[in-house]
């Protein structure tokens, strides 16, 4: 077996060099890159293409499961963290490698040691991994931002810029006051997780940021429409109006 491509992507030095010297022992792991952020991991892994990142969660700026939501292709990956054994439960119920900190060089070993063996089976775990941060994602209570990810670009959109969002097929549109942001995104997950004292859904295909309100306007019998801020107008369900002018005090 050729070496393992490998990139170490924590923002803490101590804990790289402290991965780097157990790495040391390992001939057969290649050490390609390293990344003291999520960011540069993203650039890193997209464009080198490794057989096994080395990942911090509790990274600031950009988490360690944010940064899976962005990869082309989910190589093999060891978490590093300091999540509590509750946390760590998901891990294991998801076949996901993790290494507790402080993580010991015999237990670093052991999950390098697994690593070879899925590959040398075949049993690649990307899937697990993309789950496990589906999961992740689903625990989140609020949202605070939103990443978008455009070819090589990284957009970070915080919620109290975003006008309005706009069903697309399987995509949704985050409208800001610059520019449109097309992402893979289900209209469901945004209407449970963005603030509620905020964000509003009107429309089967909209969900609206009240503080850009300008007017609501009658239109035919029993129809409204929204003006917005940037002079976009969005439809009101028959449905929601009610709940709408209740929230707005109307």
């Amino acid at each position: 077996m050729n070496k393992l491509r490998t990139i170490i992507v924590e923002d803490e030095a101590p804990a790289r060099e402290l991965v780097k010297a157990y790495l040391k022992s390992h001939d057969n792991i290649e050490l390609i890159a390293e990344c003291d952020n999520g960011f540069g991991g993203v650039k890193a892994i997209n464009e080198n293409k490794p057989d096994l990142v080395l990942l911090d969660i509790q990274m600031p700026k950009l988490t360690g499961f944010e940064l899976i939501e962005l990869l082309d292709e989910i190589p093999e990956i060891i978490f590093t963290t300091a999540y509590d054994q509750y946390a760590i439960k998901a891990f294991e119920l998801s076949a996901v490698d993790y290494l507790m900190k402080p993580f010991s060089k015999a237990r670093f070993d052991e999950a390098i040691e697994k690593v070879f063996e899925r590959l040398k089976q075949k049993k690649p775990s990307g899937g697990n991994i993309r789950q496990l941060a589906e999961k992740a994602r689903e625990n989140t209570e609020t949202l605070e931002r939103i990443f978008v990810k455009t070819g090589t670009r990284i957009d970070v959109l915080p919620i109290a810029e975003i006008i309005r969002i706009e069903a697309q097929d399987d995509y949704v549109e985050f409208i800001t006051a610059s520019k449109k942001h097309l992402k893979k995104e289900t209209m469901n997950f945004l209407e449970t997780r963005l603030p509620e004292n905020m964000f509003v859904r009107v429309h089967r295909s909209h969900i609206i940021n009240v503080n850009y309100i300008q007017k609501i306007e009658k239109y035919g019998k029993e129809s409204h429409v929204i003006v917005l801020n940037d002079g976009s107008k969005v439809n009101v369900s028959k449905s929601r109006i009610g709940e709408l002018k209740q929230q707005l005090g109307f």
